[in-house]
């Protein structure tokens, strides 16, 4: 009775895992697009964060949205999955701090994150939203270690 039990919940947080993936790596796909869509505009809202100068901005434009939906694709498709998480986590780090040094230093900027749609939401909203995101890449990063070592005993 013991070892169903234990068989139905692994097999409950596998699928909840899954789903989480698959959220987490859609974002990452349909944010990528948005911006792969419009570089120019996604170069002038990096250039907001007055971090960079224009040139890498304009570069950074056109490598970062492919490389958000190639990790996003990492996840769903669970290829290449923790070189995925490992870069998405980072890229939701490093936007966390340059968010945050952009509104130290009373920079109102809107993230570029989603487009049109992610323009009016508050500085709030997009930093609760990226620690979510952070939360989520790191937990599902240690899940999958986790579940990786039961499968191999």
């Amino acid at each position: 009775m013991f070892d169903v039990q234990c068989w139905m919940f692994a097999a409950v947080m596998k699928f909840v895992w899954r789903i989480l993936e698959f959220i987490v790596g859609g974002i990452f796909i349909y944010a990528g697009v948005i911006k792969a869509l419009d570089p120019v505009r996604f170069a002038n809202d990096i250039d907001n964060y007055k971090i960079l100068p224009w040139a890498i901005s304009v570069r950074l434009a056109f490598y970062l949205p492919w490389l958000e939906i190639f990790c996003g694709l990492a996840l769903v498709l669970r290829i290449l999955y923790r070189g995925g998480l490992s870069i998405l986590s980072a890229l939701i780090g490093i936007f966390i701090v340059a968010t945050i040094a952009a509104k130290i230093r009373g920079l109102d900027i809107t993230c570029g994150c989603f487009g049109h749609a992610s323009k009016n939401w508050s500085f709030s909203a997009h930093l609760a939203l990226d620690l979510v995101l952070l939360v989520a890449t790191i937990v599902l990063f240690f899940s999958h270690r986790s579940l990786s070592r039961a499968g191999k005993t």
